[in-house]
């Protein structure tokens, strides 16, 4: 598939997943990746400080767009930009669109949204998807990414408007959440792709999520992301010592059992992650782009460029329709 028709096949992509699957890096990539075949991009962050920005090698993000990638260059790459979203300054957003500036600060400062949130549960949900629904609106971006809550608060999270329309009958609120609801359904604005590792636990919990999406919100799924792939190394069998002498070279004592023992574990380690591979493959009939395990405790901009890479490299070979 052309990777410019499959980032544009929705406005709106939202990034979910179990906590340390990864998430965070998958968004970063999808933004890498989409601005490589052309198109700007907006990720947006909701749950406080993450390491998004220094996957770009930027600094924290604010409430307002950042410059993460600029674009442009021989290459002609859009733009990458991102932001976070809370509840408290989406509310100060609204307030201000609906001429209520001068008391917005102060009802904000006051803590009533946190009594408001209690009687009313998942008004702040709304309040982020509300300004996530502004943006896909205006068109700030040929991609929007929203990099979401962790698994278990993300059902929550999305399902909040359905939850509010049913104990909200009118007003403003409830105006917000069906709009957010309509823009959540419609799969040519929003679709959700699910992050998992090639493990037991995190397959379980993807695959409980996907159903629990399009059961409870209606919300269309895109191809998910396997991360954290060991790619296959050739010569993993070969016994050390005979590879050694045949490489006209000697190993020190010790080194060929220390080697045998690794190459064991890599064969074992792929081994389990192609029974998870097919598993998931099995209880869930999505495609899957599969991303690899990149060997550093810091995900920088070499490594982010290699994650679009390979990123693209996998959309390019999913069929036309997906």
């Amino acid at each position: 598939m052309d990777p410019a028709r499959f980032f544009a096949a929705s406005r709106l992509v939202i990034v979910a997943g179990k906590g340390g699957v990864g998430k965070t890096v998958v968004s970063a990539a999808l933004a890498r990746a989409a601005s490589r075949a052309g198109l700007s991009s907006l990720v947006i962050e909701v749950e406080g400080k993450s390491g998004l920005p220094a996957m770009f090698g930027q600094g924290a993000l604010e409430y307002a767009d950042a410059v993460l990638h600029p674009g442009g260059g021989p290459q002609g790459d859009g733009e990458v930009r991102a932001r976070t979203i809370t509840p408290d300054e989406a509310l100060l957003d609204y307030l201000k669109d609906h001429g209520l500036s001068r008391i917005s600060k102060r009802l904000v400062s006051s803590g009533a949204l946190d009594v408001v949130a209690t009687a009313a549960p998942g008004i702040k949900d709304i309040l982020i998807l509300g300004k996530v629904k502004q943006l896909e609106r205006a068109g700030v971006a040929d991609l929007l990414i929203l990099d979401a809550p962790a698994a278990g608060h993300a059902i929550t999270f999305l399902q909040a408007a359905r939850a509010l329309l049913d104990t909200v009958r009118v007003g403003p609120i409830n105006a917000q959440a069906r709009e957010v609801l309509e823009m959540l359904t419609d799969h040519d604005r929003c679709r959700v792709v699910l992050v998992t590792l090639p493990e037991e636990t995190p397959v379980n919990e993807l695959v409980d999520t996907a159903f629990s999406l399009e059961d409870r919100v209606g919300i269309g799924l895109a191809p998910v992301v396997v991360n954290g792939l060991y790619d296959d190394v050739p010569g993993l069998a070969a016994d050390p010592a005979s590879a050694a002498s045949q490489a006209d070279t000697t190993l020190r004592e010790g080194e060929a059992e220390a080697l045998a023992e690794a190459a064991r574990f890599r064969s074992d380690r792929m081994a389990l992650q192609e029974e998870q591979l097919g598993r998931l493959a099995g209880a869930l009939p999505l495609e899957q782009l599969r991303l690899p395990f990149v060997f550093t405790t810091e995900i920088g901009p070499a490594e982010l460029e290699g994650l679009a890479e390979r990123l693209l490299v996998e959309v390019e070979r999913l069929p036309e329709v997906v």
